[in-house]
């Protein structure tokens, strides 16, 4: 049993952004545990109504020795209710309460200037209940969720009995649009346009974190991360409250060992020695109207985020590795 309140570091932002590296990089720590994108525990792991759901660990979800033990837990605290019944019941609760255009809301529940919407507190109080039964396996230091919902980290932030921290990760929107051109096994190809319309939409709604929780939210960039990967996560691991060594020096060569992460990239099955690097493969790769499209629709954030409006020649280090940062 833990003798403090469950800490939990929250990943917000868009997609493809490097969150599956990074948490990857903070569960070789002892303590930590990364668990991937729990907002989707209950429908591709309970349900297995989702796609890419196999645990981090290569078992099913329910086959995973940590979920398994951890959804019977959690279970044993409702037995009247069946598994499915409630994760049926909570999918539909985050479908209607926690999408990004409710992000405002949910902060000002949190601060306490409006009263909680019907079903927060219920939603919330599930997801504080898995953060505390991961506490006492294994991560007794830091549960990093790497959701990215940004009214889920709003609403979270209101509990007193969890200590969370928001980490936004921003990446070049060019970089994702040329990701998601070529889509992956579990989802869909997506046009720059679209692609970007969304970076922007989940960038902005995670900067009212920012503006309204000082001090508890921290907005890192991939680049950085894939380039100076030691100090970027040592920086993370400060913010977060931990005094460990990062696990990855600036050469970014790391070893990375299993993990029980539910949902994300499937980047997060791979084991063993990864090379970080940066990877601006949309610098060349990505069409002219493609490159409009994304630079055009970001264009207000660009700059404040420090990206160039004008893509210049990919730098000389930059040539994809086997394993890159580009992996959200």
């Amino acid at each position: 049993m833990t003798d403090h309140l469950p800490r939990v570091l929250y990943i917000t932002g868009w997609m493809r952004s490097g969150s599956t590296l990074l948490g990857n990089l903070l569960n070789e720590l002892p303590g930590v545990r990364h668990i991937g994108e729990l907002h989707y525990l209950w429908r591709n792991g309970v349900l297995g109504a989702g796609t890419n759901s196999t645990c981090g660990c290569g078992a099913a979800v329910r086959d995973c020795p940590l979920w398994s033990d951890v959804l019977a837990a959690f279970a044993a605290g409702a037995p009247e209710t069946a598994p499915e019944a409630t994760a049926r019941h909570l999918t539909m609760r985050q479908r209607a309460l926690l999408r990004t255009r409710h992000t405002r809301t949910r902060l000002a529940e949190s601060l306490g200037t409006a009263a909680p919407a019907p079903g927060v507190e219920e939603l919330t109080g599930h997801t504080a209940r898995i953060y505390r039964l991961l506490a006492e396996r294994g991560a007794e230091r830091l549960v990093v969720d790497g959701s990215k919902y940004p009214a889920e980290a709003a609403a979270l932030l209101g509990r007193t009995d969890l200590d969370v921290r928001v980490l936004h990760i921003v990446r070049d929107p060019r970089a994702t649009a040329l990701s998601y051109r070529r889509g992956k096994e579990y989802i869909d190809p997506m046009s720059p346009a679209r692609s970007t319309g969304y970076w922007t939409a989940f960038n902005l709604a995670s900067e009212l974190i920012g503006e309204a929780a000082v001090g508890r939210y921290l907005r890192i960039r991939h680049e950085d991360l894939s380039r100076a990967p030691g100090r970027t996560v040592t920086e993370v691991l400060r913010f977060a409250g931990l005094d460990d060594d990062s696990p990855v020096d600036d050469s970014g060569v790391v070893e990375l060992g299993v993990n029980h992460t539910v949902t994300g990239n499937p980047d997060r099955l791979r084991r063993g020695t990864t090379t970080i690097r940066p990877d601006e493969r949309w610098r060349t790769e990505l069409g002219a109207r493609d490159l409009v499209a994304a630079t055009g629709i970001s264009a207000p954030l660009l700059t404040r985020y420090g990206y160039p409006l004008l893509p210049g020649r990919a730098r000389a280090d930059s040539r994809p590795k086997a394993t890159a940062a580009g992996a959200s």
